[in-house]
């Protein structure tokens, strides 16, 4: 089993009273970004697209704002369920401790949701239309179709789970969960696959449970901080330079 990474979920009550346009400019401002950067397939897939991300959890949800750069825009799959990975997507990988089942979150840049929960890759249990209901998403780009776009696109999504609906406790919260983070796109013209804790594998394949890194709800040793300085943080207030740099 590899090392993962880790760290601190800062824990934000106010995202719960927030309209998620309102939220991802919140987060952005208020907390410093992690860095998806490992290139897990260099001979295969070299390209490596700026992505950052900010986790946060709520009373009630768990939230993750992304913030990409990156060659290429497409967003053909339209409907939740569809395979969004093909375009250009980002993705978030949950499990709680305790528990054999993992979480898969995959939204490519206009929100469609591919999600389901699982014991291993082969076998997905596939959300209910309730459940792909009851998760938020909020999209820079709109939700209309892209089709594949040629250039330099910056972009940023929001998406905001129940924590219930993952089998958390609000009020119970466990110290920490495993997970990872994801930027890719298959179908691109500059298909890659990257991920925030690495993946010990010969080809791409996000469905690693064992090489999940820890995600803090309650402050751990100060070696985890120690570690997090280490990670490549980005600053509060990222999109905001980016947009005016990129200007799309």
């Amino acid at each position: 089993m590899m090392s993962g990474k880790e760290l601190l979920v800062m824990r934000l009550p106010e995202l719960d009273r927030m309209p998620l346009p309102q939220v991802s400019q919140y987060l952005d401002a208020n907390v410093e970004h992690s860095v998806i950067d490992q290139v897990n397939w260099q001979d295969l897939y070299p390209y490596k697209p700026f992505c950052s991300f900010v986790v946060a959890v709520s009373l009630t949800r768990l939230y993750v704002f992304y913030t990409v750069i990156s060659k290429d825009l497409r967003a053909v799959n339209t409907t939740d369920l569809s395979p969004v990975a093909q375009d250009s997507c980002v993705e978030f990988f949950l499990q709680v401790p305790g528990k054999e089942e993992y979480w898969n979150f995959e939204l490519n840049c206009i929100g469609a949701l591919n999600a389901s929960h699982r014991l291993e890759r082969a076998n997905p249990t596939r959300l209910t239309a309730d459940e792909l209901k009851s998760i938020g998403r909020y999209s820079s780009c709109g939700s209309e179709a892209i089709e594949e776009q040629d250039g330099t696109f910056c972009w940023d999504i929001v998406i905001s789970i129940p924590l219930q609906l993952v089998g958390l406790d609000s009020d119970n919260l466990p110290d920490y969960v495993m997970g990872n983070f994801y930027k890719c796109g298959s179908k691109i013209a500059h298909p890659h696959y990257l991920s925030w804790s690495a993946i010990d594998s010969d080809r791409p394949d996000f469905h690693r449970p064992d090489c999940f890194g820890k995600l803090w709800f309650r402050k751990p040793e100060p070696e985890v901080e120690e570690q997090a300085i280490k990670q490549n943080l980005q600053p509060k207030g990222l999109k905001k330079l980016l947009r005016k740099l990129f200007g799309k």
